[in-house]
């Protein structure tokens, strides 16, 4: 088993923020690292009731309107799928990018996983 820190970075790789999940299995699919941050996140935001969603990937807002402000987890890591593939951020694990939601990941060799936000220019 792994604890793993996961961390979202500006585009400078300055550290915005993070957050530590112990107990994952030592190989997992980048695919799975992306669902549990998720579902981390959404966990945390649901937990708190009237707190501003701060995740991977923003909820629609009818979303949070229907809901009485609870975000479906499911959801939001199916959004993140969809921004990942769009290069709508990179992951990094440890010092490597990873370009494939396929791709197996040794949590023990590299227990912090990045997460940068890519922002689209004006135009492009």
């Amino acid at each position: 088993m792994a604890t793993v820190t996961f961390r979202d970075e500006s585009a400078t790789g300055r550290p915005l923020d993070e957050f530590t999940l112990p107990g994952l299995p030592a190989r997992i699919s980048a695919r799975e690292l992306v669902r549990l941050r998720v579902r981390e996140e959404v966990a945390r935001h649901n937990a708190e009731p009237g707190s501003r969603f701060r995740g991977l990937v923003r909820p629609v807002a009818a979303e949070a309107e229907l809901n009485g402000r609870r975000i479906d987890w499911e959801r939001q890591a199916d959004l993140a799928e969809r921004a990942f593939q769009r290069n709508g951020f990179l992951l990094l694990v440890g010092e490597r990018q990873i370009e494939d939601l396929a791709e197996t990941v040794d949590l023990t060799a590299d227990p912090v996983v990045s997460f940068v936000k890519l922002v689209p220019l004006v135009g492009g």
